[in-house]
């Protein structure tokens, strides 16, 4: 009986706490806001001016975070103090965020070799410019569902010019048939590296998801210093509440 007793009480602690930490995340945190200048086909733009943002994170995470957006309206949350600048054209537009100085690497240059350490990358490439054909590859690769966008364009690319199938060694978490999230292993090739961050001794975490009717592509890449890798699961999970906001695909039947 006392060992019920004992094994009910622990019941409602832990259901207590769980309720306590679900009370954090619904009622929300506020955290900074970041603007990031930008620079891309018809030259440079000056940071966005924005107010804090709520998010739905748990304040002690907030703490730790601001929310990065560029003037082209995409954003990200990211650990608090580091640098931040976009690129966009006629196929879409990057938000990359790192502890290091974004711009003074020089993005648009032939020579930049990408983000060797800690980084985050948000891609938004639009299915109906030449952006489609970056939308395609990730289609091809985790969105079964809409594979008729990326064999259509074999016929204006060639009958090879996707890879069907996920990568081997990723690891992927199917929240809907329009949102996957992975994890790319450790010098691993992956849906990790189809952004500006290379391969090297840690992971990339981060989600693909589709929205809009064209399809358009949210692609986001997350590398963290390893005494900040419990952040990831908000910053994936906030790019997943923004793009809700968004008009959806239209459904496969």
């Amino acid at each position: 009986m006392l060992g019920n007793r004992f094994l009910a009480a622990t019941f409602i602690i832990a259901a207590g706490s769980l309720i306590a930490q679900q009370h954090q995340v619904t009622t929300g945190a506020s955290v900074p806001f970041v603007g990031c200048p930008s620079d891309g086909q018809v030259g440079p733009v000056e940071a966005p001016i924005g107010k804090r943002q709520v998010v739905l994170i748990r304040a002690e995470l907030a703490q730790r975070l601001a929310y990065y957006s560029s003037a082209q309206g995409i954003g990200v949350l990211a650990p608090r103090g580091w640098f931040c600048f976009g690129s966009y054209g006629s196929g879409g537009e990057r938000l990359y965020v790192s502890p290091e100085r974004v711009d003074a690497q020089n993005p648009f240059s032939q020579k930049w070799s990408g983000f060797l350490g800690p980084a985050i990358e948000l891609t938004h490439r639009l299915g109906d410019t030449i952006g489609r054909f970056d939308v395609a590859t990730i289609i091809a690769r985790v969105f079964p569902a809409y594979k008729t966008f990326a064999t259509n364009l074999t016929e204006e690319l060639g009958p090879n010019s996707f890879s069907f199938g996920p990568y081997p060694k990723d690891r992927l978490t199917y929240k809907s048939k329009t949102v996957v999230e992975y994890s790319t292993p450790a010098q691993t090739d992956g849906l990790g590296t189809h952004s500006a961050l290379k391969k090297n001794d840690n992971p990339i975490e981060g989600v693909a998801i589709l929205i809009e009717q064209a399809p358009d592509l949210l692609l986001l890449a997350v590398r963290l210093p390893p005494d900040l890798t419990g952040l990831s699961y908000a910053i994936i999970h906030q790019v997943e509440r923004d793009a809700e906001r968004r008009p959806q695909p239209p459904r496969i039947h």
